[in-house]
């Protein structure tokens, strides 16, 4: 099994970078672990801490149980993968399942801060705004579904 990180910032191309490589992959030959699927359940804090949550900050990632799952892909089970909702800061109670495939792609701004999954990547990328451009350039990009703004067009991949 290949496992591939793709990193950045928001609206940095991410999203952009890993349908590339699903759609140059064969079908059923990939499937993509979102980092944002592993957010702590919050479900349980007040209104008032869950505004204080940092969602940019390593603390803010149950990894170990990323790891845990990766590496129960890897060995050839199925995963019952998490979905979690920036509505109510929480972990619904539906899964997604997810069989084991040829190529693992994990995405997320947070994946290369835990050397533990670091380790587990054998191709890392880190997607980002060149640095000629405005950061803000980025998010606009995000914000309007292009990212031509941010320098990562499709077809600079």
């Amino acid at each position: 099994m290949l496992i591939i990180g793709i990193a950045g910032g928001s609206g940095s191309g991410k999203s952009t970078v890993v349908r590339e490589i699903v759609k140059k992959l064969p079908k059923d030959s990939v499937c993509v672990i979102p980092q944002d699927s592993y957010y702590f359940d919050n479900g349980n804090l007040s209104p008032e801490e869950k505004r204080k949550i940092n969602f940019d900050h390593p603390s803010s990632i149950e990894f170990d149980l990323l790891i845990k799952q990766l590496d129960e892909l890897k060995a050839g089970k199925s995963i019952e993968m998490p979905i979690y909702s920036y509505i109510t800061c929480a972990r619904a109670k539906e899964t997604i399942h997810v069989e084991p495939k040829k190529v693992v792609i994990v995405e997320g701004i947070l994946i290369f801060t835990n050397a533990q999954l670091r380790d587990r990547m054998q191709i890392k990328n880190i997607c980002g705004c060149r640095f000629r451009r405005p950061v803000n350039a980025c998010y606009k990009a995000r914000s309007c579904g292009t990212r031509q703004k941010c320098g990562t067009s499709t077809g600079s991949l």
